[in-house]
Formats: C-alpha cells, structure tokens, sequence
C-alpha cells in the first residue's frame, strides 16, 4: 500500500480543503479490447501517467539544497508553508521531535479494540518476516586453503517514512518497523506529517510506542526526505529511509540517493485485477475501489475474459462508490482507469507481466496456473477471499511494494531492505599459490600491474615477512580438530540457530 496526493509542493499533507467534499466524476473506467489497442496506446498504459516532470524535479531538488543548507530552520519553514509540522506555541520553535515517553503514553492509549488489531497484524508481520532473518554467517570452501564466507550486518540507522497527511497510516510503520528489528537494526527512526488539521495521528503515535521506536521527528514530504538524508541541528541523518509515499517522497528519495540509500520508489498505489467468469463481480468492484481511494493518481486496471463480466464488474462499481467516504479521490482515480476485455487469460497474464502491478489480484477459476504464470507484481492476492485490503493491514506480508512497472527490478519491503551482507576472504598461502597464475595472467591483461604484484610479492621476498604463521593452518575447523575457527559474532536472535558450516560439513 503506497499512497499519493499532489495537491501540494513538497508534503503528503494538504491544508486546504478537504477533497471529499467534492464528488468528481463519474466512477466509470474506460472500456476496451486489449487486442485492439494500438502499440503507442499499450504503451502508455504500461507506463502510467508520469508523477515526475520536470517542474516537480526542480522544485524537490530546491526543497533539498534548503534543507541541507539551512537545517531546522528551513525544515520549519517548509513544514509550516507547505503542512506537516505542527504549530509553534508560545513564541517557541515549532517542536519537531516527539519524545518516547510521549509515544508510550499515547500506546497505553490506545482503545483496547484498535490496540488488539494492531497486536494481531503485528503478530502476522513479525511471523511472515521471521523466516526472511538470514544466517549470521555463511562461508564456503571454494578450494583448498580457499575459504569465502559473507556475514549478516543489520543496518546501525533506518528511517521510516510513515504518510499521514491525507489520512494516517500506522500499518505503514508496522511494515518497516517489524523487519528492522528482524534484521538487527540499531536505531529506528519515523517522520510522519500531521494531518490536514495541523494534528498528529494519535493512532500512529500510539504505533510507534507499540514498536518502541527510538525517535520520531513531525515532518512531511520532500523535506523529511531531506532532513533525514542530510541531518539536522536536531536529526542526525540516516544510513536508509523506506517507507511509501506521495510522488514529492518518492522524487527526494531519488534524489538522495548520493547521500542515502532508499528501498525503493515507492509512489502512488495501484491494482490490476484479472477476472474471469467465476469471479464474485462484487468482490472486484471492492477491490478496485479500495485501491483508488487512495488518490486520484492511483492508477486502476481490470482485465476480464468477457464483455459479460466486465458488465458486472462496471454495475458494482456503480453501485459501491455512493456508500463511501473520498468520493473524490475514488471517483477521480475510477474514471481514469481501464477496464480491458482479453482474448484469454494467457493474454492478460502476459500483460500483467508487462505491466507489473504493485497489487495483482487474481479472480480466476485455476489461481495455481495463474501464479505459475506470473512473475513481476509487487504482490498477487489469488482467490476471492484474498483481498487486497488483506496485504495492506492483516495477513503478514508488507504493504511497501514498487509501483510504476518496477516490479520487474524490485521487491517488496523485507528483512533484506534492512541490513547488508559484507564479503570476508580467508587464504592459506597454499590456497593463494592455487590461484596465483590466473591472478597474474588477467591482472596483465587488464594493464593493472600492481594488482599482480601484491600477490607475487607474498612469494618473491626472501624473507616471507608477510607471512603469519596461521596463515598456513589446515582448513578442517570442526570442533575438536584443533584448528577452530574465532568466536562468530553472536546471533542478535537466540531463538534461530545459523548453520555457518562450508557446505560439504552442512
């Protein structure tokens, strides 16, 4: 679940009024047959309508360089011109920082009936996420006196971009904060805007004690991105940020990424359902809805089998959107959708592919054929009772999904996006010798000399000074052979045991 609203320059929020005042335009998606589409109509569907020009690039990199330059100072000013700080009081500095004890009164907080919900989709999380935890170590014997091992290294300092101007979204900081801790991370931190009423979500203050996060800093948009980049007075910058967000998030984090690392761009949400004649029509319609009220930039896309259920699908959709809340937002992302009738499913599966949804649900009769056939979406819901709603909040799997096509490169968020392996090489002076030669003949063959001589060198000299001892110790490590290897680093998980033996004693 990723989330988007443009009204505004540089935040996720926006201080005018509320949108779903206004009703929009009719819910109708746009109708048609996929094998009569033109090659430049294809394309223009698979490529969405862009959330970045030209303008929105120079006006984040100004917002950007503001930040950097002026710290606190300009982060108020942006936070305050465009939304997402809260006010100043008393001729003080508008507070930036929420202090944890603040986050754990507003925890205990919590109705008893939100925080158990909130406990349950934590639960899920934190289960799904579990078993992604990698090893400790892992080495292998590539030959003998070779030894290549990598080691699991949790990230020291994460951010969380956590969207709360158009409406809070406290799932969102579950989905970071979860497999953060899993990977081993340091410290966690979460910027999160206020609401359009210049208010913090009680809710994700709440989560946030829930998750005992250690910081949380009350900014939105391209400003948090830059705040927690560069750092502040206040903020020290951090070593990644993940986390959804509006096209203005997505494009600082783009932009930071010489500073930062990022997980992913994560923009405005979208949803693509393939349908066939056993789909529940009134199942569809939800689904697509429920996406769309997101924002008016969510892009909707239906494939069905027939003229018939497309029908369907087209009177529910009618039918549903009257009963909601954000008519704007829903009516207005509808009416830009498509829904497009295909020869077979083989077809739509081919297009799916193609286009690479960020949620792909599939309401088809054989759902195993259809996952066979799948390969690039940020997440498939199959069958009638996987909602996407389900992903979103409950069933454990991340909401923090690509969008625009970049499932073809990316995945979702995961205990991976948290930490990094660093490669570790042992050689005996008989392993090097093994490989000397080929180190000689393709170091030549690439002009670089002195590569080859800090291998020759370890050989040539007459004293062999930079030899250790050790270094010509047998590989066999195994308990009681007398050549053990050090201490590994301790597993930050006691209930998972890491098998860092070389593969031929696993």
């Amino acid at each position: 679940m990723t989330t988007t609203q443009m009204a505004t320059p540089a935040s996720d929020t926006d201080s005018r009024a509320d949108p779903a005042t206004s009703a929009g335009p009719e819910p109708r998606l746009r109708r048609a047959r996929l094998a009569d589409l033109s090659p430049a109509e294809r394309r223009a569907i698979v490529r969405r309508a862009s959330t970045s020009t030209p303008e929105l690039r120079e006006r984040v990199r100004a917002i950007i360089e503001a930040v950097r330059d002026g710290g606190d100072a300009a982060l108020r000013e942006l936070n305050g011109r465009v939304g997402g700080g809260l006010p100043a009081r008393d001729g003080q500095p508008a507070r930036l920082a929420v202090p944890r004890d603040e986050l754990i009164a507003a925890r205990d907080a919590l109705p008893a009936d939100l925080r158990r919900g909130l406990e349950q989709m934590a639960a899920n999380i934190e289960r799904f996420h579990r078993v992604q935890v990698p090893p400790t170590q892992q080495w292998v014997d590539v030959a003998p006196g070779i030894r290549i091992g990598r080691v699991w290294r949790g990230l020291d300092r994460v951010a969380a971009y956590v969207p709360g101007g158009s409406a809070p979204l406290p799932s969102s900081l579950l989905m970071a904060a979860i497999p953060a801790r899993l990977a081993g991370v340091r410290e966690l931190v979460v910027a999160t805007p206020t609401g359009r009423d210049g208010t913090l979500s009680a809710v994700t203050l709440g989560a946030a004690g829930l998750m005992e996060v250690d910081e949380l800093y009350v900014m939105g948009g391209a400003q948090a991105i830059a705040a927690l980049a560069h750092g502040t007075e206040t903020i020290r910058p951090v070593d990644r940020i993940v986390g959804p967000g509006s096209a203005w998030v997505t494009e600082a984090k783009l932009q930071v990424l010489d500073r930062v690392g990022i997980d992913m761009p994560a923009g405005p949400t979208e949803v693509m359902v393939i349908a066939d004649e056993t789909a529940d029509p009134v199942h569809v319609a939800a689904d697509l809805i429920s996406e769309s009220e997101h924002g008016p930039d969510s892009p909707v896309v239906a494939l069905v089998t027939s003229a018939a259920v497309g029908d369907a699908i087209e009177a529910e959709v009618l039918r549903q959107v009257p009963l909601l809340a954000r008519q704007h937002e829903i009516r207005t992302a509808l009416s830009r959708g498509i829904l497009l009738e295909v020869d077979s499913l083989a077809h739509a599966y081919a297009f799916a592919d193609e286009y690479a949804p960020e949620h792909l649900s599939v309401a088809v009769a054989d759902g195993e054929r259809a996952l066979a056939e799948l390969h690039t979406a940020g997440a498939v819901f199959l069958g009638g009772y996987s909602p996407e709603a389900a992903g979103d909040y409950a069933s454990g799997s991340n909401h923090v999904l690509p969008t625009a096509g970049l499932g073809r490169a990316y995945g979702g968020l995961s205990v991976e996006s948290f930490g990094r392996w660093m490669q570790v090489n042992r050689l005996t002076r008989d392993g090097l010798a093994s490989i000397r030669d080929s180190i000689a003949v393709v170091a030549d063959a690439e002009g670089l000399a002195a590569h080859r001589r800090a291998v020759d060198i370890r050989f040539d000299r007459p004293d062999r000074a930079l030899e250790r001892p050790t270094d010509d110790r047998p590989t066999d490590d195994r308990p009681g052979s007398g050549h053990e290897r050090p201490p590994e680093t301790p597993d930050p998980d006691p209930d998972r045991t890491a098998d860092t033996r070389p593969p031929e004693d696993a």
